[in-house]
């Protein structure tokens, strides 16, 4: 079970590197996105994902091909035994991969969130907001993030989306994820807990230059 980290910053001549790797598909993804930043993350987390997941299958990232489930969930087309997942939030993205077994990944910067009490009487159950407000001012965001990341990383990994009820979680194994700056992270999967390793955060650019 491997987990890479990579910041989502690069001059826009890397970026175009990235973007050319991308299939149209994807290039026609990136261009209806409204504001810049968000459009050079999408384009630089897509391109990172095909070069880690190229490293694996020992292929040319460009020529990856990727299928999507019923909400979106993407996977590599055909009878792949290589998992993965992929999340990105603000300037950090993790990309989550293993073999055989369904898995999710959540990152999350942790920010002010005003509704936080209300987001979270929708999305946690009663026991998980109680707790919750009952923290001290100063911990629930981080706290809140915790907990949201956790829930995201299981549901990511069935391929739903986020609600206050989800399926029986027995046989699953979730991790919290020990990630740089204020961020709050979680890695969830179907299986026995597996040795985890997390790789050291690095500029995306250097994935394209690895040596």
């Amino acid at each position: 079970m491997h987990v890479h980290i990579a910041r989502l910053r690069a001059t826009e001549a890397v970026t175009a590197r990235f973007g050319g790797l991308l299939t149209r598909d994807e290039q026609e993804r990136a261009a209806r996105f409204r504001f810049p930043h968000l459009r050079s993350s999408f384009v630089l987390a897509r391109g990172a994902l095909r070069i880690l997941a190229g490293g694996y299958l020992n292929t040319d990232p460009a020529g990856i091909r990727f299928q999507y489930g019923p909400k979106g969930k993407p996977c590599l087309a055909g009878a792949a035994r290589l998992r993965f997942n992929v999340s990105h939030s603000g300037a950090l993205a993790l990309f989550a991969f293993t073999l055989d077994v369904e898995i999710g990944v959540d990152v999350e910067e942790i920010r002010p969130m005003p509704d936080l009490q209300q987001i979270a009487a929708g999305y946690f159950s009663a026991a998980e907001a109680a707790e919750l407000v009952a923290l001290p001012a100063e911990r629930r965001e981080a706290a809140f993030f915790r907990c949201w990341t956790r829930k995201e990383a299981y549901v990511k990994a069935l391929g739903e989306g986020l609600s206050s009820t989800a399926p029986e979680s027995e046989g699953w194994t979730l991790h919290d994820l020990d990630v740089p700056g204020p961020y709050a992270a979680a890695l969830a999967y179907l299986d026995d807990p597996r040795a985890l390793e997390v790789l050291p955060a690095v500029d995306a650019s250097l994935l394209l230059d690895p040596g």
